[in-house]
């Protein structure tokens, strides 16, 4: 059964949002027989992501510009004026009184989503963040390698969204792979994929609409990703899906610029 990584509510069947960071999931809806505890994934350290957001209808995402997350379309109910969201940014530890906590304004979810690929959405805050932003990448060229994943979504499948942020390490795993475990579920041109063949470490439910990201050759933090669904979560054979950041670097920038 295909799981987004939103932590309630459906994407394409049943939900469960999460990325398996080993510890941390970010994979979506997905309900079948649970597999072990999610392995590999490390508490993060205060101020090692700075750009890292939690959204309150249990999502994740990134600061693309100080007044703007990057997060999934599935994890927004269209397009418009939106104020019911709160964003958390600048601590690990989600109960913290150092919390920066600001309310939405407006939500943009990617023109013609219908629940297969195209899966971004932007979120106008209210006021401006005063953190790190984290850039996007607008070639293909970094889509290889190991990618980091960090989120406060659950660290086994069908378990509860974390207190703390926690990080993980998965390597790039190529379409063709990654189309024997899906077959035409995956919309190779929107998405890329990433996980051990093992499994055992992955994004999960909760971890939907957070960054997936590597660093680039001047050492600075790129985003290639965008927590998007997978079978249940950290399965074998089963990487995680991601949306391919650099397909729609352009659409997002003049997105943004509009808000």
């Amino acid at each position: 059964m295909k799981s987004l990584r939103k932590f309630t509510g459906l994407r394409r069947l049943l939900a469960a949002g999460a990325v398996t960071l080993a510890a941390v999931s970010i994979q979506p809806l997905s309900a079948q027989a649970a597999p072990q505890p999610v392995v590999g994934g490390t508490r993060a350290a205060q101020g090692e992501f700075p750009f890292m957001v939690r959204l309150s209808m249990g999502c994740g995402g990134a600061l693309y510009a100080k007044d703007v997350v990057l997060t999934a379309a599935h994890c927004v109910n269209g397009s418009g004026s939106n104020t019911s969201i709160t964003a958390t940014a600048g601590v690990v530890d989600l109960q913290s009184s150092g919390a920066t906590k600001v309310r939405s304004t407006k939500v943009l979810q990617a023109p013609g989503y219908n629940g297969k690929g195209k899966d971004w959405a932007l979120i106008k805050l209210a006021r401006p963040i005063e953190l790190p932003t984290l850039k996007i990448a607008t070639t293909t060229a970094y889509n290889n390698g190991t990618f980091t994943v960090a989120g406060w979504g659950a660290a086994r499948e069908g378990g509860s969204q974390q207190r703390y942020l926690l990080k993980a390490a998965v390597p790039f795993v190529d379409d063709a792979t990654c189309r024997q475990a899906y077959g035409s579920d995956l919309v190779p041109g929107d998405e890329i994929c990433a996980g051990f063949p093992q499994g055992g470490v992955d994004t999960c439910q909760g971890d939907s609409g957070g960054p997936m990201f590597r660093k680039d050759d001047t050492g600075a933090y790129l985003q290639v990703g965008i927590v998007s669904w997978g079978e249940g979560c950290a399965r074998a054979g089963y990487p995680g899906v991601y949306s391919e950041v650099s397909t729609f670097a352009a659409d997002i920038a003049r997105a943004a610029a509009g808000l």
